[in-house]
């Protein structure tokens, strides 16, 4: 007979909000979220709270946002609340081997990813940088590896030809929320059977750091593409113009000559503007990217021809550090 399940929430950006959303709104109880503590943000440095502790005061539910779950009294907190199974969504923070056993039913993690490929912090970001054509959400129970426990779920997507990270997070949000309820109406159940994953096909999807986001001409043009697309909305891909940062937000990678001959003996140097009229053309060491958004500091984002109507970059070289 299928039961209801009292919950703990674990998460803590956008990507975990629909989920939370989706738990409250079901016959289960979502008793307690635990989220990272507020950081500083933004010119002021002003102390600000993550997406899933405003979701969950705006729900009206307790929130706890402990430092580290390794200490003993956070332990007991967390005992204190008696939850059947905790939900975890880009938490943030290790969960403990002692913390993973506290709930009867253990812990479950919503993964953006098909383990066991793009095991660990970016999985979203990694698929695009590889090219990867699918993607999509697992639910699986948590041990003590890195995204290494048994799979009860996963739901497969395609990566769009021209979706960067933020869109892509926002539709395997919502995903992940609706495999979670599948998943946890199974476990309410008795039902709920994981498998293990195939640890030789594993990947490791490092974080992401923002000197990735520079970008290197000397790459292909659809490898450089996808620069930009895993690198929108953050760190945001970047090359350098008169020394200073010029910031990528939206490009597409065009079929051209690209560096080397171009018109009769004129070698074209990697990083080249080609064409700056409707479309920044910069030439890449096969093809050329075609930017359509970009930005300059202290600027708001503007589209390439805004930009080229103020300047004329056609010959100039952009890079360096």
């Amino acid at each position: 007979m299928s039961r209801t399940l009292r919950l703990a929430f674990a998460g803590t950006p956008d990507f975990a909000v629909p989920a939370l959303e989706s738990l409250a709104r079901s016959r289960h109880c979502v008793a307690v979220v635990y989220t990272q503590p507020d950081r500083p943000a933004g010119r002021g440095r002003k102390l600000s709270a993550s997406s899933v502790n405003v979701a969950a005061r705006r729900l009206g539910i307790a929130v706890e946002q402990p430092a580290s779950l390794k200490d003993a009294d956070a332990r007991a907190v967390l005992a204190h609340h008696a939850v059947d199974l905790m939900i975890v969504a880009a938490y943030g923070l290790i969960l403990p081997t002692d913390v993973l056993a506290l709930p009867p039913l253990g812990c479950v993690n919503i993964h953006a990813s098909l383990l066991p490929r793009w095991r660990g912090a970016a999985p979203i970001q990694r698929a695009i940088l590889a090219g990867d054509d699918t993607t999509g959400i697992s639910i699986m129970h948590m041990e003590a590896g890195l995204d290494t426990g048994p799979v009860f779920l996963r739901s497969a997507t395609q990566i769009g030809p021209h979706e960067n990270a933020g869109e892509l997070e926002l539709r395997l949000a919502g995903l992940g929320a609706q495999a979670m309820l599948e998943v946890l109406e199974e476990l309410a159940a008795g039902r709920a059977r994981a498998e293990p994953q195939e640890s030789a096909a594993a990947t490791y999807a490092r974080k992401l750091e923002k000197r990735e986001a520079l970008i290197d001409w000397n790459a292909p043009a659809p490898a450089v593409e996808r620069v930009v697309r895993a690198f929108n909305p953050w760190p945001v891909a970047e090359t350098r113009w008169r020394g200073e940062q010029l910031r990528i937000w939206k490009a597409r990678a065009i079929a051209t000559a690209g560096a080397g001959t171009v018109a009769g003996d004129v070698h074209v140097q990697p990083g080249t503007v080609l064409a700056c009229d409707e479309d920044l053309v910069v030439a890449c060491s096969q093809g050329a990217l075609a930017i359509e958004v970009l930005q300059l500091p202290g600027k708001r984002p503007a589209a390439a021809r805004e930009f080229n109507n103020a300047r004329d970059l056609r010959g100039v070289v952009l890079g360096g550090t």
